[in-house]
């Protein structure tokens, strides 16, 4: 029954991905959790929380569902919909405090661009603990002694992943193409099916163009003109085009009418489904959000390698020495600008640069001997939340 739950629910949010399916909040019990059962949350888009529920399946634990309004963990913590006060409020009106001994929380790595540890630890008294990016990655982590490997804490886009998002892209858009069939019988389903192919070619052939996305990214200016990002359905476009026009001619009834008549409709198909190919990957920032050309800036003098960087940056750009406790930007290239680091340094000694040297700066950088300043992190998140670009699509 559970494994008929998990397919239909995988099935049905995956072909309405770009829409909220939000659940109960709450505390869930899985398997027969005792008082010193680990304590895990998630957001309350109901697929996470079924991937969360399947991937522990023959543990015992607890598992708190906080309020994300129904969108997945990354999307909703950069955007402003999965937030500290979530997170406290789950932790005090669950009950889970009266279920448990210890007092330390496992929360989604891909929330730390938007939740902050210790601003949880000191509203609630528990201690927050990073855990994998996936959740498939879950039971190995715990078995670790909540340890992570470095495959533990990067993201990839997989093959899975990349025919997920073709599938969130094509079934609404399709449904847009059948639209038509009142008025145009004859072409909704030749649309509906170009629609599903330019889709799945898009996305499942992204590592074939995905190096021209990097090179392109790697200079300034707005991202709309780059070719790897826009080009692509352009290309596609014209090679239907060409495709249409030797049919015609094949066929011995070529008319320009006939070549207009499908390709209007398909370019605009294609221009809908290009509109933001990279915003939609765990590995590239949207062509249309402001902050993709921002790049991560580390202050030597104020990093002690505390660590925490390195532990939630879901792309492995950071890298801390622990017997020279400094941190380093050892693949910055591989930057997704999703601020993570920003927000978990206690130090403030990581900042986003634009490449005219602009920064988001703090009232105030010098602070203290021994104090932990947040003024950094504050800005930020407030910088980030308040755009609607922020939210991904992952």
């Amino acid at each position: 029954m559970k494994d008929v739950r998990f397919a239909w629910v995988t099935v049905l949010q995956t072909l309405l991905r770009l829409l909220p399916f939000p659940c109960r909040t709450g505390v869930v019990r899985i398997g027969a959790p005792g008082r010193d059962a680990p304590v895990l949350m998630t957001c309350n888009f109901r697929l996470t929380v079924e991937r969360v529920r399947r991937a522990l399946a023959g543990l015992d634990a607890y598992l708190l569902v906080a309020n994300s309004r129904g969108v997945n963990v990354w999307c909703a913590a950069t955007g402003g919909l999965f937030t500290n006060y979530d997170a406290i409020s789950v932790i005090k009106t669950s009950g889970i405090e009266d279920l448990v001994d210890h007092r330390q929380v496992i929360l989604p790595q891909l929330a730390a661009t938007g939740l902050e540890g210790d601003v949880i630890r000191e509203k609630t008294g528990w201690r927050v603990i990073w855990g994998p990016v996936y959740a498939r990655s879950i039971p190995a982590f715990l078995a670790s002694g909540l340890r992570k490997s470095e495959a533990m804490r990067v993201v990839s886009f997989r093959w899975p992943e990349r025919l997920e998002m073709a599938v969130a892209w094509a079934f609404p858009i399709s449904l847009l193409a059948f639209a038509v069939f009142p008025f145009w019988q004859a072409g909704a389903l030749p649309m509906a099916a170009l629609v599903w192919t330019a889709s799945l070619a898009l996305f499942l052939g992204f590592p074939l163009y995905e190096r021209v996305i990097r090179s392109g990214r790697q200079h300034a200016g707005f991202v709309f003109f780059s070719f790897g990002e826009r080009g692509l359905p352009v290309l596609l476009w014209i090679l239907f085009l060409v495709g249409l026009a030797s049919y015609s001619a094949l066929a011995a009834e070529f008319s320009w009418s006939f070549v207009f008549r499908w390709g209007l409709p398909s370019l605009v198909v294609l221009l809908i489904l290009g509109i933001d190919v990279t915003g939609s990957t765990p590995t590239y920032k949207g062509g249309l959000q402001e902050d993709r050309q921002m790049r991560i800036a580390l202050d030597g003098d104020l990093c002690q390698g505390v660590g925490i960087c390195e532990e939630v940056c879901p792309t492995g750009v950071i890298e801390v020495d622990e017997q020279l406790h400094a941190a380093s930007l050892a693949r910055i290239d591989g930057c997704v600008q999703c601020g993570a680091c920003i927000v978990q340094c206690p130090l403030d000694a990581l900042y986003f640069q634009s490449p005219s040297g602009d920064v988001v700066e703090p009232p105030q950088r010098s602070v203290p001997a021994g104090t932990q300043p947040r003024v950094y992190c504050k800005n930020f998140l407030a910088w980030t939340q308040a755009r609607p670009f922020a939210i991904r699509l992952h």
